[in-house]
């Protein structure tokens, strides 16, 4: 855990000017020691409640401006109830999650995890192989397809830059992808890529998972552009094909 801290916290060395300075901030010494570890215990242990304010903020919202539905049409006449409908959905959904996740802590508690992680730190001894926890494998993947190292960090932040802003840059006329099989098809070709960036994050930084890497790296960001490029296809599409205005005198000779 302390070589992959070291290896997380050193990402903002690659920072110009300032980067020296951040790390020995989050540091709080001259290498990752006690001082370290608090501090981020401490942010894992106060996160979970910012994401439950979160999931309150979103309750709220859904209340409010209420959901959409899979035709992607204003449905604000033929409304169903929180409680019990939704409510007695979304409490399946969570208890199954609640039980799949207990089966793993009881039974399987290292299946997502890799041995290496358990090895005692030792500063004068690197392991050779430093994989991070699963949840992280995709991003670490696109991390170390880069060789640069200011560039595979300013290509960790556009990723979530690009995520954040997704929801504005794509607006197609139809918010639903029924009936739109190009959206269907990007929308799997990035789960399928998401999934082989996490399978490549596991793997040795050796050939052929560097080719695979860069390649699915260039294919992640690619897709996310196709999603934005075809929204804004479909609006030029929707506005070439309106039909013509005519005028009321041509329209007498005409009917």
């Amino acid at each position: 855990m302390k070589n992959l801290a070291t290896v997380i916290t050193s990402l903002a060395s690659a920072l110009p000017v300032v980067g020296t300075s951040i790390v020995g901030w989050l540091w709080g010494g001259f290498s990752v020691d006690n001082p370290t570890l608090n501090r981020f215990y401490s942010f894992h242990y106060l996160f979970p409640f910012l994401l439950a304010a979160l999931s309150l903020a979103h309750l709220a919202a859904l209340h409010q401006y209420g959901s959409t539905n899979p035709l992607g049409i204003p449905a604000q006449t033929d409304l169903v109830d929180f409680y019990p409908y939704f409510y007695v959905k979304d409490l399946v959904a969570t208890l199954a999650l609640a039980g799949f996740a207990a089966w793993l802590v009881g039974f399987y508690p290292e299946v997502l995890g890799h041995p290496d992680n358990n090895i005692p730190a030792n500063p004068y001894s690197t392991p050779a192989h430093i994989v991070p926890e699963w949840y992280f494998l995709w991003v670490y993947a696109i991390l170390r397809s880069i060789p640069n190292k200011l560039a595979g960090v300013a290509a960790i932040g556009l990723v979530f830059a690009a995520l954040a802003l997704l929801p504005y840059l794509h607006k197609p006329n139809c918010r639903s992808p029924v009936f739109r099989s190009l959206h269907q098809n990007l929308a799997w070709a990035l789960i399928g890529d998401f999934l082989l960036l996490t399978y490549l994050g596991h793997q040795p930084v050796e050939p052929p998972y560097v080719a695979l890497g860069q390649l699915a790296t260039v294919a992640f960001f690619g897709i996310l552009a196709a999603f934005c490029v075809a929204a804004w296809a479909d609006q030029w599409l929707a506005g070439a094909y309106k039909p013509l205005a005519v005028h009321p005198l041509i329209s007498s000779f005409i009917y």
